[in-house]
């Protein structure tokens, strides 16, 4: 593996491999819970919470888990750790853990944890691997946050319940409806892929006569 920093470790998952808006993991989530902020909200910290401490165990228990046995055994972590966030969500918000359904069981199978645990938590020290998940989860909870948010607002008029755009707004119900986690998936991937190469454009070498180059602002 590539030599990286803490800061690179924690920053990574937030935006330059956000597992949502650049990887495309973890969609059936993205996709299907967040027609409310509250539900994104829950949804993204139960993710955030599994990521850190099966994170955490793997990379504690990764000299005495055999390699052929290691999927089982992430997986076996993982779930306890679902199992966990299960009952939080059911005990402290009954309403919102009866929204998420079985989605929140199938925190088990998001590529995006058991990748973590095999390309990252599994090959590196303790600490490295907190950073590692603290950045990933973080990036994943913006990234539903941000679906939330825009499904809500358009969809119910609402921001977490409060209205935000009057009476004489005409919610878009498509926007709470399936249909409406794809359009809203596909505008933010498109101004994050247009940012992206304007950012590519400012950057790029500009060509002057005979043959001479020169970056932005060049003389």
């Amino acid at each position: 593996m590539r030599a990286t920093t803490p800061r690179e470790d924690l920053l990574r998952g937030i935006w330059r491999e956000n597992p949502v808006l650049v990887q495309l993991l973890g969609l059936c989530p993205a996709l299907a819970v967040t027609n409310t902020v509250a539900n994104s909200l829950a949804m993204g910290i139960a993710t955030f919470f599994v990521l850190l401490g099966s994170s955490v165990l793997v990379s504690s228990l990764k000299r005495w888990i055999p390699k052929e046995v290691r999927i089982s055994a992430y997986i076996l972590i993982i779930a306890t750790f679902v199992t966990i966030a299960d009952l939080v969500l059911n005990a402290v918000v009954p309403d919102i853990h009866k929204a998420l359904g079985a989605f929140i069981a199938l925190i088990v199978v998001n590529c995006m944890i058991l990748g973590r645990q095999e390309a990252f938590a599994s090959r590196r020290p303790v600490g490295r691997a907190i950073l590692d998940a603290v950045g990933t989860g973080f990036g994943f909870l913006i990234a539903l946050t941000l679906m939330g948010s825009f499904r809500e607002v358009l969809g119910n008029g609402t921001f977490l319940g409060v209205r935000v755009l009057g009476e004489a707004f005409e919610p878009w119900i498509i926007m709470i409806l399936p249909p409406g986690g794809f359009f809203t998936l596909g505008v933010i991937l498109l101004a994050f892929g247009w940012w992206k190469e304007r950012k590519v454009e400012q950057v790029r070498p500009r060509r002057w006569p005979h043959g001479v180059t020169t970056g932005v602002g060049g003389a």
